[in-house]
């Protein structure tokens, strides 16, 4: 049987009061994702289509950091990165700092297939969005009362300078195997809450918080996006697997807990090699994830 793979995950961090209100829902919206990219997959789809649609679903989600449900900057702003990457070809398109555009992963992988570049931020991004008929939405769409909550108790608590260093955080993210043996990794963001205007996290960085290589595995990370950035998380798992001959489980394992072993901070990460094997690995209190892989068991996580 050609095997194929899908795991999604909803961020990763520190447990909450709102996590345990609503970890029913936040389940089922981890369960949806999968089964969305799961039918591409089943249906002989591509791994890229996969995890856009997955992603996509999560972004369309309020409960989920990401799209709909971003967090607002220390203006009281969106501002949304996300990335894409064909682990057949090493094609990958990202977009940051993104307003509007109701799915900025199909943004992604819009610059991916349609220009020349890789990259694109702010106006120029949106301007390409718009031009290419993407849905877009009025500023509100992407607000949410809990979002306008933390950003109330954030403003109150701390100074800025505090907060930033607290990171309360969140991404969405997917990863795919195919039946023709294609990787993927999408990974989309609303940010930090209370960040800095025009901050950038990993989410949109490739090597960073989003790779995908044929040869090793696709990754998509979450959790402190500085972190990821500066350790080069996702690729660095890669190289491992590459360099080592080992198990997409063991690097993931190694580059979490043995390699930043002492970071003060949360790593989480989702990977699937050539072979459809997972690996699921975080060093946070809870990561939301779901997989499948053929036709087994869904299974949907939250904790350890």
């Amino acid at each position: 049987m050609e095997n194929f793979s899908i795991v999604v995950h909803g961020g990763a961090g520190e447990d909450s009061e709102f996590i345990h209100l609503n970890e029913s829902a936040i389940k089922t919206g981890l369960e949806d994702a999968v089964n969305v990219g799961q039918e591409k997959l089943k249906q002989g789809g591509s791994a890229m289509d996969a995890v856009e649609n997955a992603v996509r679903l999560l972004e369309n989600n309020p409960l989920f950091n990401s799209g709909r449900g971003s967090v607002l900057n220390n203006e009281g702003e969106v501002e949304m990165d996300a990335s894409i990457m064909d682990g057949k070809n090493n094609g990958a398109g990202a977009v940051a700092l993104v307003r509007n555009v109701k799915n900025p992963i199909s943004l992604a992988r819009h610059i991916m297939e349609n220009t020349p570049h890789v990259f694109l931020a702010g106006q120029g991004a949106f301007k390409i969005a718009k031009e290419s008929g993407l849905e877009l939405e009025v500023d509100s769409y992407f607000i949410t009362q809990h979002q306008v909550d933390r950003y109330i108790k954030s403003r109150k608590k701390d100074d800025v300078d505090n907060f930033i260093k607290k990171r309360v955080h969140g991404t969405v993210g997917a990863v795919a195997l195919d039946k023709a043996g294609n990787l993927a990794a999408a990974t989309s963001t609303g940010g930090t809450t209370n960040c800095l205007s025009g901050r950038i996290g990993d989410s949109c960085i490739i090597g960073a918080g989003c790779y995908a290589n044929n040869s090793t595995c696709a990754v998509s990370g979450t959790g402190d996006g500085e972190l990821l950035i500066t350790n080069v998380i996702a690729y660095s798992i890669s190289t491992y697997m590459e360099f080592k001959n080992c198990t997409v489980q063991e690097a993931c394992d190694y580059v979490i807990h043995q390699r930043n072993k002492n970071i003060n901070g949360d790593i989480g990460v989702i990977a699937v090699d050539a072979k459809g094997e997972l690996g699921i690995c975080f060093n946070s209190e809870r990561m939301h994830r779901a997989w499948k892989t053929n036709d087994e068991k869904l299974t949907v996580k939250i904790y350890k």
